[in-house]
């Protein structure tokens, strides 16, 4: 599904430089916060990319969100006038709140190329839905699982399948080897046991 909205006139992607750890309060200030200054027809759009990481912590799955862009929050506003002068009373809303260091350029701000703006939705919506591991395996690398019936065994990576997550792995049962098929986060990097 598309999000694609209409662009106002004279609106552009700034990208805002945060204090880590701070992006999230960050674009909850600015969205909550733009009626109230009555910047509603200044600024349209705060986004924060993000996409959800799983990992395995004493054999236990976690899943949290992480920052595609630590310390950068994205906003469509209408920032420059007709003469690609800043207008102060929006400039100074976003450059003021709580936890933005200031705009990338300074005083200056530069807008993004719409191919740069395109590039960091895409990346989005591909992470939309989809859970990525925090830990990338190669073919041939050595893996101890931690889950399910060959919990505790030892193999080989044979295979990775990034799209469904599941990796095909040479297990040795009673001498032979068995390709086993199993999920990113049911094993580990042999040399982290």
């Amino acid at each position: 599904m598309s999000t694609e909205t209409t662009t106002p006139t004279g609106a552009q992607w700034f990208a805002l430089h945060t204090l880590s750890g701070q992006e999230q309060k960050v674009k909850t200030y600015l969205e909550k916060f733009k009626k109230a200054e009555e910047l509603e027809d200044h600024i349209f759009e705060v986004l924060l990319p993000t996409e959800v990481v799983s990992e395995v912590k004493g054999g236990k799955k976690t899943t949290k969100i992480r920052k595609l862009y630590p310390g950068y929050v994205f906003i469509n506003m209408r920032l420059l006038d007709e003469n690609a002068k800043v207008i102060i009373k929006p400039f100074y809303f976003v450059k003021d709140a709580a936890g933005v260091i200031g705009f990338v350029g300074g005083d200056n701000p530069a807008p993004l190329r719409q191919s740069e703006i395109d590039e960091i939705k895409a990346r989005v919506e591909a992470a939309t839905g989809k859970e990525v591991p925090k830990v990338s395996f190669e073919v041939g690398e050595e893996v101890k699982i931690t889950d399910g019936a060959f919990a505790n065994l030892t193999g080989r990576v044979d295979e990775i399948d990034p799209a469904r997550g599941k990796l095909k792995i040479s297990v040795s049962i009673f001498g032979r080897f068995t390709p086993v098929e199993l999920e990113y986060w049911q094993v580990q990097r042999a040399s982290e046991s």
